[in-house]
Protein backbone atom coordinates (compact mmCIF):
# COMPACT_ATOMS: atom_id res chain seq x y z
CA UNK A 1 0.00 0.00 0.00
CA UNK A 2 1.23 3.69 -0.66
CA UNK A 3 0.03 6.82 -0.02
CA UNK A 4 -0.10 9.86 -2.51
CA UNK A 5 -0.96 13.14 -1.20
CA UNK A 6 -3.38 15.28 -3.34
CA UNK A 7 -1.90 17.33 -5.55
CA UNK A 8 -2.79 17.03 -9.07
CA UNK A 9 -5.64 16.82 -11.60
CA UNK A 10 -5.08 13.04 -11.40
CA UNK A 11 -5.15 12.48 -7.90
CA UNK A 12 -8.13 14.97 -7.30
CA UNK A 13 -9.92 12.67 -9.77
CA UNK A 14 -8.96 9.59 -8.08
CA UNK A 15 -10.14 11.15 -4.21
CA UNK A 16 -13.53 12.35 -5.77
CA UNK A 17 -13.76 8.94 -7.87
CA UNK A 18 -13.07 6.52 -4.83
CA UNK A 19 -16.55 6.61 -3.07
CA UNK A 20 -18.24 6.09 -6.89
CA UNK A 21 -16.69 2.40 -6.62
CA UNK A 22 -17.09 2.21 -3.12
CA UNK A 23 -20.75 2.56 -2.94
CA UNK A 24 -21.73 1.12 -6.42
CA UNK A 25 -24.08 -2.02 -4.40
CA UNK A 26 -25.26 0.88 -1.60
CA UNK A 27 -28.72 1.15 -2.68
CA UNK A 28 -29.29 4.28 -0.65
CA UNK A 29 -26.24 6.33 -1.21
CA UNK A 30 -26.11 9.72 -3.21
CA UNK A 31 -23.06 10.84 -5.08
CA UNK A 32 -22.13 14.14 -3.27
CA UNK A 33 -21.80 16.93 -6.05
CA UNK A 34 -18.15 17.13 -7.08
CA UNK A 35 -17.85 20.82 -6.67
CA UNK A 36 -19.21 20.54 -3.08
CA UNK A 37 -16.31 18.68 -2.35
CA UNK A 38 -13.50 20.30 -3.75
CA UNK A 39 -15.38 23.66 -2.85
CA UNK A 40 -13.76 22.08 0.99
CA UNK A 41 -9.86 21.96 -0.54
CA UNK A 42 -10.38 25.30 -2.60
CA UNK A 43 -8.22 28.15 -0.85
CA UNK A 44 -10.14 30.56 -2.84
CA UNK A 45 -13.67 29.31 -1.85
CA UNK A 46 -12.64 28.27 1.54
CA UNK A 47 -12.62 30.71 4.15
CA UNK A 48 -11.29 28.21 6.48
CA UNK A 49 -8.12 28.47 5.20
CA UNK A 50 -7.52 32.23 6.50
CA UNK A 51 -6.58 30.64 9.83
CA UNK A 52 -6.05 27.27 9.06
CA UNK A 53 -4.39 24.38 6.81
CA UNK A 54 -5.40 21.08 4.86
CA UNK A 55 -3.84 18.25 3.42
CA UNK A 56 -5.57 15.32 1.55
CA UNK A 57 -4.12 11.72 0.51
CA UNK A 58 -5.57 8.83 -1.54
CA UNK A 59 -4.37 5.17 -0.61
CA UNK A 60 -3.28 2.96 -3.42
CA UNK A 61 -2.80 -0.92 -3.48
CA UNK A 62 0.25 -2.26 -5.21
CA UNK A 63 -1.57 -2.44 -8.66
CA UNK A 64 -2.28 1.44 -8.46
CA UNK A 65 -5.67 0.98 -7.58
CA UNK A 66 -7.56 3.59 -5.49
CA UNK A 67 -8.42 1.29 -1.83
CA UNK A 68 -8.92 4.35 0.12
CA UNK A 69 -8.97 8.39 0.82
CA UNK A 70 -8.27 10.91 3.35
CA UNK A 71 -8.05 14.50 4.71
CA UNK A 72 -6.61 16.35 7.62
CA UNK A 73 -7.11 20.01 8.57
CA UNK A 74 -5.98 22.26 11.55
CA UNK A 75 -8.67 25.49 12.12
CA UNK A 76 -5.79 27.58 14.60
CA UNK A 77 -9.12 29.54 15.42
CA UNK A 78 -10.53 26.38 17.63
CA UNK A 79 -7.76 24.23 17.67
CA UNK A 80 -7.08 25.52 21.04
CA UNK A 81 -10.70 25.78 22.73
CA UNK A 82 -11.21 22.53 24.32
CA UNK A 83 -8.69 20.34 26.55
CA UNK A 84 -5.61 20.21 24.65
CA UNK A 85 -4.60 21.20 20.93
CA UNK A 86 -6.91 19.36 18.32
CA UNK A 87 -6.92 19.22 15.18
CA UNK A 88 -9.10 17.18 12.39
CA UNK A 89 -9.42 14.50 9.60
CA UNK A 90 -12.07 13.77 7.84
CA UNK A 91 -13.59 12.59 4.39
CA UNK A 92 -12.30 8.93 5.38
CA UNK A 93 -12.93 6.29 2.66
CA UNK A 94 -11.47 2.48 2.95
CA UNK A 95 -11.98 -0.56 1.56
CA UNK A 96 -13.10 -3.25 4.23
CA UNK A 97 -9.55 -3.77 5.59
CA UNK A 98 -8.35 -2.27 8.66
CA UNK A 99 -4.71 -2.57 7.66
CA UNK A 100 -5.73 0.41 4.83
CA UNK A 101 -7.93 2.02 7.25
CA UNK A 102 -4.84 1.77 10.07
CA UNK A 103 -2.78 3.24 7.36
CA UNK A 104 -4.79 6.64 6.63
CA UNK A 105 -5.36 7.46 10.41
CA UNK A 106 -1.65 7.42 11.06
CA UNK A 107 -1.13 9.23 7.88
CA UNK A 108 -3.85 11.89 9.75
CA UNK A 109 -2.29 11.74 13.60
CA UNK A 110 1.36 12.09 12.32
CA UNK A 111 0.50 14.93 10.47
CA UNK A 112 -1.48 16.51 13.21
CA UNK A 113 1.24 16.03 15.40
CA UNK A 114 3.76 18.02 12.87
CA UNK A 115 1.72 21.15 13.36
CA UNK A 116 1.36 21.03 17.31
CA UNK A 117 -1.68 19.06 18.03
CA UNK A 118 -2.39 17.10 20.96
CA UNK A 119 -5.80 15.36 19.98
CA UNK A 120 -7.67 15.48 16.76
CA UNK A 121 -11.51 14.92 15.96
CA UNK A 122 -13.30 12.72 12.81
CA UNK A 123 -14.34 11.94 10.73
CA UNK A 124 -15.26 16.38 10.81
CA UNK A 125 -15.23 18.73 7.96
CA UNK A 126 -12.34 21.82 7.30
CA UNK A 127 -15.39 24.07 7.52
CA UNK A 128 -18.62 24.83 9.08
CA UNK A 129 -20.20 22.08 11.44
CA UNK A 130 -23.40 21.81 9.28
CA UNK A 131 -21.31 20.11 6.47
CA UNK A 132 -19.65 16.55 6.04
CA UNK A 133 -19.55 15.94 9.88
CA UNK A 134 -19.90 12.38 11.47
CA UNK A 135 -19.62 9.02 11.23
CA UNK A 136 -23.21 7.63 10.19
CA UNK A 137 -23.51 4.45 12.47
CA UNK A 138 -27.42 4.20 12.40
CA UNK A 139 -29.66 5.22 9.63
CA UNK A 140 -28.16 3.17 6.94
CA UNK A 141 -31.67 2.52 5.33
CA UNK A 142 -32.14 5.91 4.07
CA UNK A 143 -30.82 8.37 2.01
CA UNK A 144 -28.61 11.15 3.29
CA UNK A 145 -29.29 14.85 3.47
CA UNK A 146 -27.42 17.03 1.11
CA UNK A 147 -23.59 17.29 2.13
CA UNK A 148 -24.20 14.93 5.57
CA UNK A 149 -22.41 11.78 5.51
CA UNK A 150 -23.25 8.30 4.52
CA UNK A 151 -20.27 6.16 5.43
CA UNK A 152 -19.74 1.82 5.72
CA UNK A 153 -21.04 0.58 9.01
CA UNK A 154 -17.78 -1.52 8.75
CA UNK A 155 -16.01 1.86 9.86
CA UNK A 156 -17.40 1.90 13.62
CA UNK A 157 -15.20 -0.54 14.12
CA UNK A 158 -11.86 0.46 12.11
CA UNK A 159 -12.19 3.81 14.19
CA UNK A 160 -12.75 2.29 17.68
CA UNK A 161 -9.90 -0.36 17.19
CA UNK A 162 -7.65 2.71 16.59
CA UNK A 163 -8.12 4.15 19.54
CA UNK A 164 -10.60 7.03 18.75
CA UNK A 165 -13.94 7.64 21.27
CA UNK A 166 -17.29 9.20 21.34
CA UNK A 167 -16.76 12.80 22.00
CA UNK A 168 -20.61 13.89 20.57
CA UNK A 169 -23.18 12.23 18.81
CA UNK A 170 -25.43 14.41 16.50
CA UNK A 171 -29.27 13.05 16.00
CA UNK A 172 -31.33 13.28 12.57
CA UNK A 173 -35.22 13.70 13.65
CA UNK A 174 -37.66 12.90 11.22
CA UNK A 175 -41.79 12.85 11.18
CA UNK A 176 -44.16 13.24 8.52
CA UNK A 177 -45.53 16.41 7.82
CA UNK A 178 -48.77 15.75 8.11
CA UNK A 179 -48.52 14.47 11.50
CA UNK A 180 -51.02 16.26 14.49
CA UNK A 181 -48.83 18.42 16.73
CA UNK A 182 -49.78 17.69 20.29
CA UNK A 183 -52.20 19.90 21.70
CA UNK A 184 -49.78 21.52 23.84
CA UNK A 185 -48.42 23.37 21.34
CA UNK A 186 -51.75 24.44 20.46
CA UNK A 187 -52.55 25.53 24.08
CA UNK A 188 -48.91 27.38 23.99
CA UNK A 189 -49.78 29.10 20.44
CA UNK A 190 -53.17 30.34 21.72
CA UNK A 191 -51.16 31.92 24.92
CA UNK A 192 -48.54 33.68 22.24
CA UNK A 193 -51.87 35.09 20.32
CA UNK A 194 -53.34 36.52 23.06
CA UNK A 195 -50.53 39.21 22.74
CA UNK A 196 -50.92 41.14 19.84
CA UNK A 197 -47.35 41.83 19.97
CA UNK A 198 -46.18 38.33 18.63
CA UNK A 199 -45.96 38.04 15.05
CA UNK A 200 -45.20 36.23 12.44
CA UNK A 201 -43.88 36.41 9.11
CA UNK A 202 -42.50 34.42 6.17
CA UNK A 203 -39.19 35.46 4.42
CA UNK A 204 -39.43 37.53 0.84
CA UNK A 205 -36.78 37.31 -1.56
CA UNK A 206 -37.11 40.71 -2.38
CA UNK A 207 -35.93 41.75 1.38
CA UNK A 208 -33.23 39.58 1.41
CA UNK A 209 -30.97 42.17 3.42
CA UNK A 210 -33.53 42.94 6.28
CA UNK A 211 -34.53 39.07 7.32
CA UNK A 212 -30.66 39.13 6.65
CA UNK A 213 -30.28 40.92 9.62
CA UNK A 214 -32.97 39.63 11.66
CA UNK A 215 -31.62 36.36 11.37
CA UNK A 216 -28.19 37.62 12.45
CA UNK A 217 -29.83 38.98 15.48
CA UNK A 218 -30.71 35.87 16.58
CA UNK A 219 -28.36 33.43 15.67
CA UNK A 220 -25.81 35.73 17.44
CA UNK A 221 -28.29 35.98 20.58
CA UNK A 222 -29.77 31.83 20.77
CA UNK A 223 -26.25 30.29 19.58
CA UNK A 224 -23.68 32.40 21.07
CA UNK A 225 -23.72 28.97 23.96
CA UNK A 226 -22.61 26.52 21.58
CA UNK A 227 -19.35 25.26 22.03
CA UNK A 228 -17.67 25.17 18.53
CA UNK A 229 -20.30 28.26 17.33
CA UNK A 230 -18.74 31.57 16.76
CA UNK A 231 -20.61 34.65 16.41
CA UNK A 232 -21.86 35.91 12.72
CA UNK A 233 -20.74 38.58 10.71
CA UNK A 234 -23.38 40.49 8.25
CA UNK A 235 -21.58 40.11 5.39
CA UNK A 236 -21.54 35.74 6.21
CA UNK A 237 -25.30 36.25 7.08
CA UNK A 238 -26.38 38.03 3.79
CA UNK A 239 -23.75 35.02 1.64
CA UNK A 240 -26.54 32.42 3.24
CA UNK A 241 -29.75 33.76 2.11
CA UNK A 242 -28.06 34.83 -1.79
CA UNK A 243 -27.10 31.25 -1.64
CA UNK A 244 -30.50 29.79 -0.15
CA UNK A 245 -32.49 32.05 -2.66
CA UNK A 246 -32.54 30.10 -5.94
CA UNK A 247 -33.48 26.72 -3.75
CA UNK A 248 -35.77 28.53 -0.89
CA UNK A 249 -39.40 27.90 -0.63
CA UNK A 250 -40.80 31.05 0.97
CA UNK A 251 -43.37 29.21 3.11
CA UNK A 252 -40.93 26.96 4.66
CA UNK A 253 -38.63 30.07 5.81
CA UNK A 254 -40.82 31.70 8.95
CA UNK A 255 -39.69 34.57 11.53
CA UNK A 256 -40.90 35.42 14.93
CA UNK A 257 -41.46 38.99 16.26
CA UNK A 258 -42.44 40.48 19.62
CA UNK A 259 -42.96 43.61 18.05
CA UNK A 260 -40.20 44.82 15.45
CA UNK A 261 -38.27 42.52 17.74
CA UNK A 262 -37.02 39.68 15.86
CA UNK A 263 -37.11 37.23 18.34
CA UNK A 264 -36.84 33.51 16.34
CA UNK A 265 -36.90 31.88 13.21
CA UNK A 266 -37.38 28.46 12.07
CA UNK A 267 -35.68 27.56 8.65
CA UNK A 268 -36.52 25.12 6.12
CA UNK A 269 -35.62 24.04 2.53
CA UNK A 270 -36.30 21.51 0.11
CA UNK A 271 -34.25 18.43 0.72
CA UNK A 272 -31.79 18.73 -2.29
CA UNK A 273 -30.79 15.03 -2.29
CA UNK A 274 -33.90 14.14 -2.96
CA UNK A 275 -33.42 16.14 -6.54
CA UNK A 276 -29.11 15.95 -6.95
CA UNK A 277 -29.49 12.04 -6.51
CA UNK A 278 -30.29 12.10 -10.20
CA UNK A 279 -26.83 14.20 -11.13
CA UNK A 280 -24.62 11.69 -10.18
CA UNK A 281 -22.25 14.29 -8.65
CA UNK A 282 -22.57 16.71 -11.95
CA UNK A 283 -23.34 20.40 -11.94
CA UNK A 284 -22.33 21.50 -15.34
CA UNK A 285 -24.89 23.12 -17.85
CA UNK A 286 -26.55 19.51 -18.78
CA UNK A 287 -27.23 18.95 -14.73
CA UNK A 288 -28.62 22.01 -14.05
CA UNK A 289 -31.23 21.32 -16.57
CA UNK A 290 -31.98 17.75 -15.08
CA UNK A 291 -32.18 19.89 -11.60
CA UNK A 292 -34.93 21.99 -12.78
CA UNK A 293 -36.79 19.59 -14.70
CA UNK A 294 -36.46 17.42 -11.24
CA UNK A 295 -37.49 20.53 -9.50
CA UNK A 296 -40.21 22.20 -11.11
CA UNK A 297 -41.96 19.40 -13.72
CA UNK A 298 -41.52 16.19 -11.84
CA UNK A 299 -41.11 18.11 -8.28
CA UNK A 300 -39.01 15.48 -7.13
CA UNK A 301 -38.53 16.84 -3.43
CA UNK A 302 -41.16 15.80 -1.15
CA UNK A 303 -38.75 16.42 2.01
CA UNK A 304 -38.35 19.32 3.85
CA UNK A 305 -34.94 20.05 5.93
CA UNK A 306 -34.42 22.19 8.94
CA UNK A 307 -31.45 24.14 8.20
CA UNK A 308 -31.84 25.92 11.82
CA UNK A 309 -33.84 26.79 14.29
CA UNK A 310 -33.41 29.23 17.62
CA UNK A 311 -34.78 31.90 19.47
CA UNK A 312 -33.48 34.20 21.33
CA UNK A 313 -32.75 33.64 25.27
CA UNK A 314 -35.23 36.59 26.80
CA UNK A 315 -38.23 34.69 24.96
CA UNK A 316 -37.42 31.05 25.45
CA UNK A 317 -39.49 29.02 27.40
CA UNK A 318 -42.29 31.55 27.01
CA UNK A 319 -44.04 29.31 24.20
CA UNK A 320 -42.58 30.82 21.10
CA UNK A 321 -40.93 27.76 19.93
CA UNK A 322 -44.86 26.15 20.02
CA UNK A 323 -46.20 28.54 18.37
CA UNK A 324 -43.06 29.21 15.40
CA UNK A 325 -43.83 25.35 15.34
CA UNK A 326 -47.60 26.09 14.89
CA UNK A 327 -47.41 28.60 12.21
CA UNK A 328 -45.03 26.36 10.18
CA UNK A 329 -47.82 23.73 10.30
CA UNK A 330 -50.25 25.89 9.06
CA UNK A 331 -48.70 27.32 6.49
CA UNK A 332 -47.99 24.28 4.72
CA UNK A 333 -49.99 21.32 5.75
CA UNK A 334 -52.98 22.35 3.54
CA UNK A 335 -50.78 22.63 0.22
CA UNK A 336 -49.16 19.14 0.88
CA UNK A 337 -45.83 19.75 -0.93
CA UNK A 338 -44.33 17.57 1.29
CA UNK A 339 -44.57 14.56 2.89
CA UNK A 340 -41.26 14.50 5.48
CA UNK A 341 -39.88 16.46 7.71
CA UNK A 342 -36.16 16.50 9.15
CA UNK A 343 -33.95 18.08 11.08
CA UNK A 344 -29.97 17.48 11.06
CA UNK A 345 -27.33 18.17 13.87
CA UNK A 346 -28.84 17.76 17.20
CA UNK A 347 -26.37 16.96 19.06
CA UNK A 348 -26.46 15.00 22.39
CA UNK A 349 -24.44 17.93 24.53
CA UNK A 350 -28.11 20.14 23.68
CA UNK A 351 -30.74 18.40 26.13
CA UNK A 352 -33.07 21.26 25.67
CA UNK A 353 -33.19 20.60 21.63
CA UNK A 354 -33.62 17.23 21.81
CA UNK A 355 -36.61 18.22 24.26
CA UNK A 356 -37.93 20.42 22.10
CA UNK A 357 -37.80 17.96 18.46
CA UNK A 358 -38.97 15.25 20.71
CA UNK A 359 -41.91 16.82 21.97
CA UNK A 360 -43.57 17.60 18.69
CA UNK A 361 -43.49 14.14 17.39
CA UNK A 362 -40.08 13.62 15.92
CA UNK A 363 -38.16 10.50 16.02
CA UNK A 364 -34.29 9.58 15.42
CA UNK A 365 -33.78 8.06 12.04
CA UNK A 366 -30.12 8.34 12.36
CA UNK A 367 -27.46 8.85 14.51
CA UNK A 368 -23.53 9.76 13.45
CA UNK A 369 -20.62 10.49 15.87
CA UNK A 370 -18.13 12.74 16.42
CA UNK A 371 -14.61 10.97 17.79
CA UNK A 372 -11.67 12.09 19.23
CA UNK A 373 -8.52 10.60 19.50
CA UNK A 374 -6.03 11.87 22.19
CA UNK A 375 -2.61 11.53 20.95
CA UNK A 376 -1.57 10.67 24.05
CA UNK A 377 -3.26 7.70 25.89
CA UNK A 378 -2.52 8.72 29.57
CA UNK A 379 -4.75 11.86 29.11
CA UNK A 380 -8.03 11.69 30.71
CA UNK A 381 -10.84 11.61 27.70
CA UNK A 382 -13.58 14.12 28.48
CA UNK A 383 -16.55 13.96 26.18
CA UNK A 384 -18.42 17.56 24.61
CA UNK A 385 -20.02 19.62 27.50
CA UNK A 386 -23.60 19.57 28.17
CA UNK A 387 -25.02 23.40 27.09
CA UNK A 388 -27.05 24.85 30.18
Amino acid sequence: MRLIEVTDSSSKRAFLDFPVQLYKNDLFWIHPLDKDVEAVFDTKENKFFRHGSCIRWILVDDSNKTIGRVAAFVNKKTANTTEQATGGMGFFECIENYEAAKTLFEACKDWNITQGMKAMDGPINFGERDKWWGLLVEGHQLEPNYCMPYTKLYYKSYFETFGFKNYFEQYTYSMPVQSKLPEKYFERANRIARDPAYNFKTYKKNELEKFADDFLIIYNKAWAKHGGVKGMAKAQAISIFKKMNPIVDTDIVIFAYYGSEPIGFFLMIPELNQIFKYLNGKFDWIAKLKFLYYQKIKKSCRKMFGVAFGIIPEYQGRGVEGAIIIEAARINQPKNKYDIFEMNWIGDFNPKMIHLVSSFGADIVKKHITYRLLFDDSLPFVRAKIID
